[in-house]
């Protein structure tokens, strides 16, 4: 989860700092600069944020207008990084001691997602627009390669996701941007990556198809699967063996789904999944067990008030209490940890 729902930034940064392998949160309810599409926006020409109304503007006569300025600003690295006006909370990440942590995680919005979301003058979605889309991918992949210098500085093992909710839409036959020209694309978008290549995706997946783009990480809504298809058994097998790692978003943040689960159901739902794999593909469940991440399954919160909501709220710094939102994912956060342990006693790790 990289999308928080907290207003505190100092509470939900020590919340992070909770987990094994710490983040930078985003938090739009603190600024809707940190929103992730308004957040990846900055710097990319054509692009207007309107706070008062919370948009995201493109306009292509700007676009054009703007780009001699932008190709000027091309051999500046350090042009693309995040200001502190667009992400606080990156910045107060930075400003910690990181170099403890088995590994630390940034996060960007894709450029298929980004690219689908915002919509031009006409209402036509930028990511159909052939002048627009390179430069799109060109712009994220410099988004994604600052914050990964940023972080590599502060810790050797870290590494950046690219949050792509969009790769789940490219199936949709009335899409206009298919699966064929995606994958064209985001191999060569990742092929341009620094440090490990890492994909997001809390939509309904299809794993072969995400695990033949050329990721070394992929985060997964693997809780929605309900079971493992064998069909994806192979796939997944021979991405392990590559020494690619799996991150399994395993925990739910619906909150009636969270209700039904506790770690111990949670964690027998997982090893089923590895269960599966192993016995239809022969790689040992311990190696599966060995590349695995526990994350949860989605960045945002659906059916709020169903967990938690007659719980005596629990206390945080400074008196002030959680809301029913916060609560949930602070539910969920804690899991993850009770999983882990559950699962490391199980496969001996």
């Amino acid at each position: 989860m990289g999308i928080m729902p907290h207003t505190d930034v100092a509470h939900a940064l020590e919340l992070v700092f909770s987990l094994d392998i710490p983040f930078w949160p985003q938090l739009p309810r603190v600024s809707f600069y940190e929103d992730m599409y308004a957040q990846l926006s900055e710097g990319f020409p054509g692009i207007a944020v309107n706070v008062p109304e919370q948009r995201v503007e493109f306009d292509t006569a700007r676009f054009r207008e703007e780009l001699n300025t932008y190709a000027r600003r091309l051999e500046d690295a350090a042009g693309f990084a995040l200001s502190p006006r667009y992400s606080v909370v990156f910045h107060r990440f930075l400003e910690r001691d990181l170099s403890g942590y088995t590994a630390i995680r940034g996060q960007s919005t894709g450029p298929v997602s980004f690219g689908f979301k915002i919509v031009d003058e006409n209402l036509k979605p930028i990511i159909y627009n052939d002048e627009v889309r390179p430069l799109l991918f060109d712009f994220v992949q410099r988004k994604v390669n600052i914050q990964y210098r940023q972080l590599v500085a502060k810790n050797p093992n870290a590494f950046v996701w690219v949050d792509e909710p969009g790769l789940g839409w490219v199936f949709n036959s009335l899409s206009g941007y298919n699966d064929l020209r995606a994958k064209d694309d985001y191999r060569d978008f990742l092929s341009g990556i620094e440090g490990p290549k890492a994909l997001h995706l809390c939509a309904n997946v299809n794993l072969p198809y995400l695990l033949d783009l050329g990721m070394d990480i992929l985060s997964f809504d693997a809780y929605q699967l309900g079971s493992m298809p064998r069909a994806y058994a192979e796939a997944v097998a021979g991405f392990l063996r590559r020494g690619g790692v799996l991150s399994w978003g395993v925990v739910p943040t619906d909150s009636t789904a969270l209700s039904q689960e506790t770690p111990v159901t949670l964690a027998r739902r997982l090893s089923g999944y590895w269960r599966v794999i192993s016995e239809n593909t022969g790689i040992p469940t311990d190696l599966i067990a060995r590349r695995a991440l526990i994350a949860p399954a989605r960045c945002c919160l659906k059916n709020i008030g169903a967990v938690g909501a007659e719980d005596e709220p629990a206390p945080r710094t400074g008196g002030a209490l959680s809301s029913i939102e916060e609560r949930l994912v602070e539910k969920a956060f804690s899991y993850i940890g009770e999983i882990s342990r559950i699962l490391r006693a199980e496969f001996r790790i």
